[in-house]
């Protein structure tokens, strides 16, 4: 598990997300004030609901570069047992069936995946339910969460 490794890679994905929501906040601004798409009377929605479009795809932009920008000033910290699990740790889970998962405790980016030598590594934030539970832990401690009203337990395999 290489930690340095897995924030390039997070970045890397979030560089090629940002590009490619500028390339559809660009056609959604481009559809929104093209002249086709001037109302003609009040039932002609077209060009308004590609100035929602636009709107929502610019605060995609703006989500990620915030993100962008956490992750290029995040600074990777080494796993210290005495403070447990904290920002920046990547951590191994085993599932009660077995199973295993692989979690980097991030700043932003709650949910985005990347692939390290074929295994997934996901992104979590200490606001989600995991990232709060896991908060503290050290290898080896068992960690509950309700998930869809169904309770789920995993241990701690490995912290890095």
């Amino acid at each position: 598990m290489n930690k340095q490794r897995i924030h390039q890679l997070i970045i890397d994905k979030l560089v090629a997300d940002l590009q490619i929501a500028q390339g559809a906040l660009q056609t959604a601004y481009e559809a929104a004030t093209h002249e086709e798409n001037i109302a003609e009377n009040k039932y002609d929605t077209l060009g308004l609901e590609a100035g929602y479009l636009a709107h929502g795809q610019a605060k995609r932009v703006a989500e990620i570069e915030q993100a962008l920008t956490a992750y290029r000033q995040l600074l990777l910290r080494a796993f210290d047992p005495s403070n447990g699990i904290q920002l920046t740790a990547l951590v191994r889970l085993e599932l009660e069936s077995g199973a295993q998962r692989l979690l980097f405790l991030g700043p932003d980016a709650a949910g985005l995946k990347i692939v390290d030598a074929g295994q997934e590594v996901m992104v979590i934030t200490p606001r989600s339910p995991m990232g709060q539970s896991l908060l503290g832990k050290a290898r080896g401690a068992l960690v509950d969460i309700s998930v869809a009203n169904q309770r789920q337990e995993f241990e701690v395999l490995e912290v890095v």
